[in-house]
């Protein structure tokens, strides 16, 4: 006759965890079964040499989006059992539905359940338990009555659990989860185990303890259950998504404190805020032992004022805040980032099932050294370093496989060699490269497959496939180039929207230059650029006709990025220096004659590449625009713009002409203001350098009459605002200096600056003493 002993526990609850291994030293059962899917059986046996927290991955091949995962962690009680087990030599089987059925369930797939409240229940039994003892915060009560003990009363639980589900029918999906526990139980004993041991959530406890139901009713509820053919596997989990897990373990939002509770439950508090000053410490905070002792004891003075029996997580914290801390928030933040939440990465072994892509991956990864982690983690790439490049070409690919890992940033420092990114692995990636494990067995020929498939799809924008080509250069996969090169000439001979070949061009003259500094050929995107910008230039034109503010703002921005877009391709093209070369830095005091010197660069190699009648790219594009900026109809954003831009190319002698007609008193100040908000919108340093600019725009603000000076406030506003700070200080340093010159005869005819020879001569005088000469 077997002895079946069903042992209620907290899914992810320490002292539920520490006592079940207790009760299974006591108990030594023939045969354990855990709530679980029993497809997973053959994946126990991997457990030792997991390092949790990780997950089982439920899955429907070729229907990704139907998925659940299972996650354990090292404090689970679930895992605690597996691994006795396995020590042990003893079965241990999953008992719960299988997740074929699950997934067949689109309202189920992804949402399994913890403790559980059943379809029929509508109150949290944790929570009606601790309100029947008087407390208003179930997790405290729970942490206080079982977390904090030194054992976990089995058959206590089971009692409360049995008083509160009295009446309660299950139905839905949990009657048909028990019925299959069940089911999986009178399996156990018809094979003549001896002692068999249940593991599950505290919630199931009445549905499998003392006699069993007869065998039919549960037969009955499981027959005709829909079925899909479904796939596990363990996959790495995080703390982090521990924590904001809305199915199996739900609940648990401190899991590093949580884990210190499983690993140390000998004098936790001390050991937990000892290791909160080291993790300040770190950080350059001055904490010091007697900080450490006074926490200790402020902890325990908050938790026998409160009536529990151990400080808890709230005790501890706010003993930190204001001890550790000193009340920063910023420092308890941390220390909430760092331990409680603790978002510690799992992994995996070889041995585990995995589709080919994931093989490929994780031998790319140790190949050149990326090492997966929970944490964001920073990366600055060498493009020059070949180590470097591979690494980019992996993270792109990745990124084109939906893949996430790596994030893009802003890179530090100077030139096309450079790539920061920021590093951080989810669980969701393993789901994301199954769900692509059809378009190939490794990550550049899946990343390949899949650039062809969207360049292909029928809806794909003209900026997408421009984006696209840039992402194949960024991946290297010259496979890929052809086909999606193709669909791009074919979709901009037929568009004939401006915008949308000024949105998509910069990333097109990207594309070409990544094409030069990191080697990758890209044969025919140098036509397809050309014939795109000469379709811009020849629709511009009618494009800036008749625009109110929101499209002259809109065409502005396009109008930039085409101009930028241009000065790059007009760069000659250069191949990758050698590995060992040094970057080349500019220096940071090369001024706008270093700019316009290399805008106005040598154009032969462009026009022998480029060919044509037409002349450079960059003479085409800046011919455009001056043809444009000499009408009488546009945009006062616009005109102003088009005039900065020439001006900075030295495309321009008279500037400071059109800005005095663009306000003179035939304008109107809302269209002046506009004129000044295009001209100055690439920065203020102009003003500070030219003085007849800056007395043109003061004269006009100083002459508008009270009441149209209001209305052009938000506008002139919105432009000084957007100057750098120094910038601003600078040009009111100007304009007070042209004020008191004014006043005081300080600034003549040729717009020098005055100066008081008198507050000068104590500068003067330590000046000449400094370099050894007497003033004479």
């Amino acid at each position: 006759m077997s002895a079946v002993r069903v042992l209620g526990v907290r899914h992810h609850g320490p002292g539920s965890a520490r006592a079940l291994r207790r009760e299974l030293d006591r108990l030594r059962p023939d045969a354990i079964l855990v709530e679980g899917p029993p497809e997973a059986d053959a994946l126990v046996a991997l457990a030792p040499d997991l390092e949790p927290p990780v997950a089982l991955l439920a899955h429907v091949p070729g229907a990704p989006a139907r998925a659940t995962f299972w996650p354990f962690a090292r404090f689970s009680p679930e895992w605690q059992a597996i691994l006795y087990g396995v020590a042990a030599g003893v079965p241990v089987r999953f008992c719960d539905l299988p997740a074929a059925h699950s997934l067949a369930d689109d309202e189920e797939a992804g949402e399994e359940t913890g403790e559980g409240t059943g379809e029929g229940l509508r109150t949290d039994p944790i929570g009606a338990l601790a309100a029947a003892a008087g407390h208003d915060d179930p997790e405290r009560w729970w942490e206080d009555v079982v977390e904090h003990r030194g054992d976990t009363p089995f058959e206590v639980i089971a009692e409360a659990m049995a008083a509160v589900r009295e009446g309660h029918v299950p139905a839905g999906r949990e009657a048909r989860r028990e019925a299959y526990m069940r089911k999986v139980l009178r399996a156990a004993i018809k094979e003549g185990f001896g002692t068999i041991a249940v593991v599950c959530g505290a919630w199931h406890v009445p549905a499998l303890a003392g006699p069993l139901p007869p065998a039919a009713a549960d037969n009955a509820l499981l027959r005709g259950l829909p079925k899909v053919k479904a796939e596990l596997t363990w996959v790495p989990w995080t703390y982090g998504r521990l924590a904001s897990w809305s199915g199996y373990g739900a609940g648990i939002t401190s899991p590093g404190w949580y884990h210190h509770l499983f690993t140390a439950p000998d004098r936790p508090v001390e050991r937990w805020l000892t290791e909160a000053a080291a993790v300040l410490r770190e950080e350059g905070l001055p904490v010091s032992s007697a900080h450490v002792i006074e926490s200790v004891r402020l902890a325990a003075t908050l938790a026998g004022l409160r009536g529990r029996p151990l400080a808890g997580l709230g005790e501890v914290t706010e003993a930190a805040r204001a001890v550790l801390c000193e009340g920063d928030d910023l420092a308890v933040e941390l220390i909430q980032r760092r331990m409680v939440v603790a978002d510690r990465l799992g992994h995996v072994t070889d041995g585990t099932p995995m589709v080919p892509l994931q093989r490929d991956l994780r031998e790319q990864r140790r190949r050149l050294k990326l090492r997966p982690e929970a944490l964001d983690r920073e990366l600055d790439l060498d493009l020059r370093k070949p180590l470097d490049l591979e690494r980019s070409h992996l993270l792109h690919r990745l990124r084109l496989l939906e893949v996430g890992w790596g994030t893009p940033g802003q890179a530090r420092g100077k030139g096309t060699f450079r790539e920061s990114w920021t590093l951080q692995w989810r669980p969701e990636h393993d789901l994301a490269l199954i769900e692509h494990a059809a378009l190939g067995t490794t990550v550049a020929a899946a990343a390949a497959r899949r650039a062809r498939d969207l360049a292909g799809a029928a809806s794909a924008a003209l900026a997408d496939l421009t984006a696209l080509v840039e992402q194949c250069l960024l991946a290297d996969l010259p496979q890929a180039l052809p086909g999606v090169l193709a669909a791009l000439s074919a979709k901009a001979a037929l568009d004939t929207d401006v915008t949308q070949l000024m949105a998509a061009l910069p990333a097109m003259v990207r594309a070409h230059r990544y094409g030069d500094v990191r080697g990758t050929s890209a044969e025919g995107l140098a036509v397809i650029v050309r014939s795109m910008l000469d379709r811009i230039c020849v629709g511009l034109p009618v494009a800036v006709t008749a625009l109110d503010d929101d499209a002259a703002a809109g065409l502005l921005k396009h109008v930039d990025a085409v101009h930028a877009a241009v000065a790059l391709l007009a760069e000659p093209p250069t191949g990758p220096p050698p590995p060992t070369a040094p970057e080349p830095e500019a220096d940071a005091d090369d001024g706008p004659a270093a700019k316009a010197d290399a805008d106005d660069g040598d154009d032969s190699g462009e026009a022998a590449d480029e060919g044509g009648a037409g002349g450079s790219p960059r003479a085409r594009w800046l011919g455009t625009l001056r043809g444009i900026a000499d009408r009488q109809d546009l945009h006062g954003l616009i005109e102003g713009r088009l005039t900065r831009l020439l001006l900075d190319c030295g495309e321009l002698a008279d500037a400071g002409d059109r800005m005095s007609r663009a306000m003179s008193r035939g304008q109107t100040p809302v269209r002046a203001a506009a004129w000044v908000e295009g001209f100055l919108s690439g920065g203020g340093l102009l003003l500070v350098h030219d003085p007849r600019l800056l007395g043109l725009v003061d004269a006009w603000l100083t002459a508008l009459p009270a009441d149209q000076f209001t209305d052009v406030l938000p506008l002139l506003r919105r432009t000084f605002g957007g100057f750098a700070v120094p910038e601003r200080r600078a040009v009111g340093e100007r304009v007070s200096a042209a004020g008191r010159a004014s006043g005081t005869g300080g600034t003549g005819s040729t717009g020098e600056p005055h100066i008081d020879e008198r507050r000068a001569a104590g500068a003067v005088a330590t000046v000449l003493a400094i370099i050894g000469r007497d003033r004479g």
